[in-house]
């Protein structure tokens, strides 16, 4: 059987930094994320009794080694839960992004939440979309979010009752835009997350985000847009001083990065613009504001010399109509 699904990826807003159980991906704490419209996922699986194996195809890449077995963490998650006989056929998934990946703009999040959402659908089973979001996890525990949509906040756990995604109402989805402004410097998130804890700054950041997520909860049902990304802002500094001090060193920011953060402060602080930056583990930027001052931020990110793209806040993931199928 086949199926088409369509994931937005996230934006971090309290993000989580390593991992208790890395082939489950329980994290170490809750994290909150927003997704990003309209960049999005689009993935096709279909259960195969002709195929001689499972083939995983990104953007026109046939995948291998680590990128391959992440994937076929999902897949056999997916098996595990099904009933029907067709789910232990050989699978063929093919994946397409609408936005770049490995540079920081939550590829993997969408990549596995339209994996998880499509096998899942693929395989007649019949979950809820916190359900689904423990499968999608099995590759990305950001994915987790992706799958609920808009605000969410995934859940630390020891199993797949409790490490779950939820959404979090909010009145700033229809208000909120995120400028990316694209800084191309390739990132690896996964060696990042298994020195977390290697990092002198871990048990501080581990003291200090149980505050940050109860903070952003409140400010997202609140629908308070400062204190929301003036958070999140906050948080990326303190996600960047742990990266930082780990055995790796990791400084994913480059110049184009920090002449970002400057120009956001300017019309922050200059111009009174609802502005804020916030990014994850790589170079590129997220930039924060409402849709009044869209245009103005995304012109002075611009003007910063790096690509810029315009996103609304995302849904959750989606089955798409057999139309939409990538093969």
């Amino acid at each position: 059987m086949k199926a088409t699904a369509k994931a937005h990826p996230i934006q971090g807003l309290v993000k989580y930094h390593g991992m208790r159980d890395h082939e489950k991906r329980y994290p170490y704490h809750d994290s909150i994320s927003v997704c990003t419209a309209p960049s999005h996922t689009k993935t096709t699986v279909e259960f195969d009794a002709s195929l001689d194996g499972d083939v995983y195809v990104v953007d026109g890449e046939e995948l291998s080694g680590h990128g391959a077995d992440r994937v076929a963490n999902v897949v056999s998650r997916v098996r595990e839960l099904a009933d029907a006989d067709h789910a232990a056929d050989p699978v063929r998934l093919e994946s397409e992004n609408s936005f770049p990946s490995n540079v920081g703009l939550g590829s993997s999040s969408s990549g596995f939440a339209a994996a998880a959402m499509a096998l899942v659908a693929a395989a007649d089973l019949d979950l809820s979309l916190p359900e689904i979001s423990t499968v999608a996890r099995r590759g990305s525990s950001s994915a987790a979010r992706a799958v609920t949509g808009g605000f969410s906040d995934l859940h630390m756990g020891l199993n797949d009752h409790d490490c779950r995604s939820e959404r979090i109402e909010s009145s700033l989805e229809d208000d909120v835009r995120i400028v990316a402004g694209l800084v191309p410097a390739y990132k690896e998130t996964e060696q990042a997350h298994r020195e977390a804890a290697d990092s002198h700054m871990f048990d501080a950041r581990m003291a200090h985000v149980q505050d940050q997520l109860v903070e952003m909860r409140d400010a997202l049902r609140e629908g308070d847009f400062d204190r929301t990304f003036e958070t999140a802002e906050h948080d990326s500094l303190s996600l960047a001083a742990t990266t930082m001090t780990g055995p790796a060193g990791w400084v994913y920011w480059q110049p184009d990065t920090l002449e970002v953060f400057n120009a956001v402060r300017r019309l922050r602080n200059e111009e009174d613009v609802p502005v804020y930056f916030s990014t994850d583990t790589g170079a590129s930027v997220y930039v924060n504001t409402t849709a009044e001052y869209v245009d103005r931020v995304e012109n002075v990110v611009a003007d910063c010399g790096v690509e810029t793209m315009a996103w609304e806040v995302g849904g959750p993931a989606e089955v798409l109509p057999e139309s939409e199928a990538l093969f």
